[in-house]
């Protein structure tokens, strides 16, 4: 299995924020499939056509899973204070197969949309970027690699909603 991992953001980017989750979910793909060649790729820009080039460089290098950290949440349509997040909109327009959930509330993203779905063969996911909600939807990943699209991104999406408490999401 080759695996890429995609962390996504402006603030990954220029080293204002620490990729933790990158190291945490190359952790959980080891432990389900351990034989794995997993790369972490450079981080992304938030712009729809970075996004969409790294990931047609990943599937172009042997992607076979390519898995996006961040960019889901869409906070920067409700607040000019909030920053950009592309990955899910970028995504939405590549994917084939593809199933998606949104997820609302004060959970500190306002809005964030989960994706599943292929693209030239590939599998393609994106993750929340806060280091507990990329973990809990890893996590529900790898204990669904065998399940459809849309059996996934429900599993992931239940995952992150798990990390708050009953009635913030």
């Amino acid at each position: 299995m080759n695996i890429c991992i995609i962390p996504t953001g402006d603030e990954i980017r220029s080293g204002t924020v620490r990729d933790t989750d990158s190291p945490a979910v190359m952790a959980h793909l080891l432990v389900r499939w351990p034989d794995a060649e997993v790369r972490r790729l450079p981080p992304v820009c938030d712009r729809e056509g970075a996004i969409q080039a790294a990931l047609d460089r990943a599937i172009e290098g042997g992607a076979e899973l390519a898995i996006f950290i961040g960019g889901s949440g869409g906070g920067h349509r409700y607040s000019a204070t909030l920053g950009r997040d592309y990955t899910h909109s970028a995504l939405d327009r590549l994917l084939e197969g593809v199933a998606a959930r949104s997820i609302y509330g004060p959970n500190g993203h306002l809005w964030s949309r989960l994706l599943c779905g292929t693209r030239r063969g590939a599998r393609v996911i994106n993750l929340p970027g806060p280091y507990v909600e990329a973990e809990a939807a890893i996590r529900a990943f790898c204990a669904h690699t065998e399940a459809d699209a849309e059996t996934t991104v429900q599993a992931m999406a239940d995952a992150v909603i798990a990390c708050y408490p009953v009635g913030t999401v």
